[in-house]
């Protein structure tokens, strides 16, 4: 076989194996802002693509016993690139169509696996399928100009277009989507997809050299800002800020200028009514419906001089640093770390959020909860999990009975652990399993206390030491009760204690967290029927 020919093939089969996989990798970033970023939602992508290959495996076979099986490649590889070029464009409306705007993250609930699933069919079988049909089609016009075996003309292929995808999985999520965005980390694909057509098109004449300009000709159009990408607009009466694409997902300030005060929110991906970090005119108490107040508590409970060690894992923006803060009493000072894995989010807290970093104020960012925490063991007098991927999912390693002791053993004598968990009340299934977790690990009884006007339930639990309870004296700590977060808390519906049981139902080695947090989002949506 001629080597000039066979490195021509050998170089389009890499080209198409790395668009294949910048394909499917930022799949789910292109849906999130719709659908999110769950295991649910990167399982469709992964299915939805892994049976269009399949299709088009299929297809590829058939298109091989025709007589110029490089002309049916040429083609498919045209086709695949022209409709990656339109997948960012595409995607508003698919989405749209699948998942109504206006919606809460309850009432969503149920539209997300088949919104998702029925979206990402959409956009990306068509794409799919071509890039399937190509790979027996590079080998059958590999072997018709080779003596060579079916075997080893289908292990140079897959191998080519193997290496190729081992760079497009490498540079989509460490350099394509962050540093270029997501309409050019498909422009990028169609590129490829483009320069493997003309590779491929190795016996062809002119005229596939022609369709290949005209295909650039477009994909420059494109990239000239001659179109523009309809995104999920902020809910009436907001305003965004700045939107980026950070390795691990889409992050947007909105800011609310329809009241006396202005507010802002950082959400993630989908965002929904969702909201990951809060900011106010005044640092301190946020008021009804925001969780962070009641980071608030340990300190007023126990505080007494000093400084108070808080370390936040999961720190978003610096929310919980402007609220503690200034609540503290006038003879403590706060000495904090927050510990973010998105730097991105980071930054934007330290734009658009008055996050503050100095000696007192130390934030770790680009770090796992879990990792960071092990090399800043403390002792702490507070630690505060608030680390969630995307809306709701908690990152099954932060939610075990091994992890917990973790925290427990980083703790000062009386320190605090404090968790947010979204849910629907003190019975949700979330909660009693986190609960119930957290109270083997620090053997010792969990308080869950219920936000109101929110879905939040913040846990709480003390290394060797006890905790007060709504019916206990000294419970209200009047600094803290201005809007009633304290007083609302004696009501029996709004706390609950949790003995711990004879096994945790969370550890590292089997940990549906995944599944409680469905359970969780199907309760609230069967309670929201209820009300109706």
């Amino acid at each position: 076989m001629n080597t000039r020919v066979r490195a021509r093939l050998g170089l389009a089969a890499a080209l198409a194996g790395a668009s294949t996989m910048i394909v499917e990798l930022a799949a789910v970033r292109v849906v999130a802002p719709y659908f999110g970023a769950s295991l649910t939602v990167w399982t469709n992508v992964i299915g939805v693509v892994l049976f269009s290959l399949a299709v088009g495996y299929v297809v590829g076979a058939r298109l091989a016993r025709s007589e110029r099986p490089e002309r049916a490649l040429s083609v498919l590889l045209a086709l695949a690139a022209l409709v990656c070029a339109w997948i960012p464009w595409l995607a508003p409306a698919a989405c749209r169509a699948f998942l109504p705007e206006g919606l809460a993250l309850h009432e969503a609930f149920g539209l997300v696996a088949w919104g998702s699933l029925a979206a990402t069919g959409l956009l990306f079988v068509p794409v799919a399928v071509a890039l399937g049909a190509a790979s027996p089609l590079f080998a059958e016009a590999w072997q018709r100009s080779s003596q060579e075996s079916a075997g080893a003309i289908g292990g140079r292929v897959l191998g080519a277009s193997t290496l190729g995808g081992l760079v497009g999985a490498f540079a989509t999520p460490h350099f394509l989507v962050p540093e270029l965005g997501l309409r050019a980390t498909y422009w990028s694909a169609s590129v490829a997809l483009v320069v493997a057509m003309l590779l491929a098109s190795f016996r062809s004449g002119p005229a596939r050299k022609a369709l290949g300009a005209r295909i650039l000709a477009v994909l420059g159009a494109l990239a000239s800002g001659g179109f523009t990408v309809a995104e999920p607009a902020p809910a009436e009466g907001w305003v965004e800020l700045e939107c980026v694409e950070s390795p691990y997902q889409r992050v947007r300030v909105v800011e609310n200028r329809s009241g006396a005060q202005p507010a802002r929110l950082l959400q993630v991906n989908e965002g929904l009514d969702s909201f990951q970090s809060v900011w106010s005119t005044e640092p301190g108490l946020l008021g009804e419906g925001y969780y962070y107040d009641a980071f608030a508590l340990p300190p007023a409970w126990s505080a007494t001089g000093g400084s108070w060690r808080l370390c936040v894992l999961g720190l978003g923006a610096g929310t919980a640093f402007r609220v503690i803060e200034p609540t503290l009493p006038k003879s403590v000072r706060l000495d904090a770390l927050g510990i973010e894995i998105d730097p991105m989010v980071v930054e934007l807290g330290k734009r658009w959020f008055d996050l503050v970093e100095d000696e007192h104020h130390r934030v770790l960012a680009g770090v796992d909860a879990r990792t960071a925490l092990r090399a800043n063991p403390g002792p702490w007098d507070q630690l505060v999990l608030d680390a969630y991927a995307n809306q709701v999912e908690i990152p099954a390693h932060l939610s075990t009975v091994e992890f917990f002791r973790e925290t427990r053993a980083a703790l000062a004598p009386g320190g605090w652990l404090s968790i947010n968990v979204g849910a629907f009340g003190c019975d949700d299934p979330i909660v009693r399993a986190l609960a119930e977790t957290v109270a083997v690990a620090y053997e010792a009884d969990a308080l869950a206390l219920r936000i109101p006007a929110s879905r939040n339930v913040v846990l709480f639990a003390r290394r060797d030491a006890a905790w007060l309870a709504p019916t206990d004296a000294g419970w209200r700590v009047a600094a803290l009760d201005a809007h009633g977060l304290l007083s609302k808390a004696t009501h029996p519906a709004n706390w609950r204690r949790f003995a711990p049981p004879e096994h945790a139902p969370l550890d590292d080695d089997h940990n549906p967290i995944d599944r409680l947090q469905l359970d969780s989002l199907e309760l609230g949506r069967a309670r929201l029927s209820e009300l109706h």
